[in-house]
């Protein structure tokens, strides 16, 4: 079956099968690559950033930064870009024309074909992308990391990784995912997109997106389902480990916070960019490829610090041009707890705003390092017992990156043998 992605185009697959990839890598040179090239190859070759095909090209880049589009016209807000630097250009000798075998955990992984080498101002494209140029935007740190050139071209995946366990249950392709929403006879689905273990106030926002993207639909027949699609890529010391955001917000179904039939719990590769606004408008266009038709966004939508307003992400999308997009935003408030209400409330409904307690991420954290549990307004108790044995099966003790979780973790993927 054909499925259509962001930009009308066809969901992208670009798989090598094993017996053709062990012949054409024969002589290639080689090019090691690090942790986010290698999801990105992911992305790229099963179709989560379809219409790109490879790594962008000069003209690529200059639209997405200027224009926020494509070279071909399609919207795009984030350079998705292959470095290298000088001395690994000229010590191997590579050349427009070239194909290169990238390797990742000392294995083989894709072919990129050298279609262009291009340098670009990174301070340029930070400062268009991020709105800032200052190192401490995390966005604008990576882009000042990346090396001197950059290749664009075609990748083709010629190893296909095998996802880890607890990952392995969650990961599903673009092409996937859709026939998984098929045989749960969804018309519509809502994204949750999370980079944390859930709270009360998460599952309130997850309820709310799917009432509204519920909306006029027959209460007979289940048609809409909320997808978790929780972004796992590089760490920061401090952020929750990633098995337990995943197995987290998996347990809130298996505990029968949400019914089977109308939530479900996946991954994407991507290391955040914190790039506000045109992040969610990166994040609306991934999960458009995996066949989504809403998307929920909150206050500080993949914002960082204060170069963004509460509600930059809401009102980007005023400014999307008209069927640049095939996804609906779901734009939502605050929920609190009302100890007048003596509920969880919607910020929009409540009236009792002087009195609300907010979901405070410190408050959060503090719960959790005392390692007693809280009411149930605040953490289900199932969510609460499992963060606490995700930190002793996967964390070292720690719910919470630490260093020790970036230095000895399990790798959330391994590539077999190419054979």
């Amino acid at each position: 079956m054909n499925y259509i992605g962001h930009g009308g185009k066809e969901i992208v697959e670009r798989i090598m099968p094993r017996e053709q990839a062990v012949e054409a890598i024969k002589g290639l040179t080689e090019v090691t690559i690090r942790g986010q090239i290698a999801r990105e190859v992911i992305d790229i070759a099963y179709g989560f950033f379809t219409p790109l095909e490879g790594f962008m090209t000069r003209a690529d880049v200059e639209g997405v930064c200027n224009e926020m589009k494509l070279a071909n016209g399609v919207l795009w807000p984030i350079p998705i870009v292959f470095d290298i630097s000088d001395e690994e250009i000229k010590e191997k000798n590579i050349k427009e024309g070239d194909k290169l075998l990238l390797k990742y955990q000392d294995k083989p992984m894709a072919i990129l074909e050298v279609e262009e080498i291009f340098t670009y101002d990174k301070k340029e494209m930070a400062k268009k992308v991020y709105g800032t140029d200052e190192e401490k935007h995390p966005g604008v740190a990576r882009t000042y990391n990346y090396k001197d050139k950059f290749i664009g071209g075609k990748v083709t995946l010629v190893n296909e990784p095998v996802m880890n366990p607890p990952f392995d249950q969650f990961f599903f392709t673009p092409k996937q995912l859709r026939q998984k929403f098929a045989e749960k006879g969804w018309q519509r689905i809502v994204a949750h997109q999370t980079r944390n273990v859930p709270h009360t106030g998460h599952e309130w926002l997850m309820k709310g997106a799917w009432l509204s993207a519920h909306g006029e639909l027959p209460v007979e027949k289940t048609v809409t389902g909320i997808l978790v699609n929780a972004i796992i890529g590089e760490k920061r010391k401090g952020d929750y480990i990633d098995e337990a955001i995943v197995l987290c917000h998996d347990v809130l179904r298996k505990a029968g916070y949400f019914r089977e039939d109308v939530h479900m719990t996946s991954i994407a590769l991507w290391d955040m960019r914190y790039a506000g606004p045109k992040e969610a408008v990166f994040h609306a266009i991934l999960r458009t490829n995996l066949g989504l038709t809403h998307h929920m966004f909150g206050r500080d939508h993949a914002g960082v610090g204060t170069y963004y307003d509460p509600y930059d992400a809401h009102r980007i999308f005023d400014r999307i041009p008209e069927g640049a997009l095939n996804i609906k935003p779901v734009r939502v408030l605050e929920w609190w707890y009302c100890p007048v209400c003596g509920e969880v409330t919607y910020s929009g409904l409540c009236g009792h705003k002087d009195k609300a307690q907010g979901f405070s991420g410190t408050l959060i954290r503090s719960i959790i390092q005392d390692g007693v549990k809280p009411p149930r307004l605040i953490f289900r108790p199932e969510v609460f017992d499992l963060i606490m044995e995700c930190a002793e099966k996967y964390g070292f003790g720690s719910p919470f990156v630490t260093d020790r979780y970036l230095k000895e973790r399990q790798d959330i993927f391994t590539l077999p043998d190419l054979k």
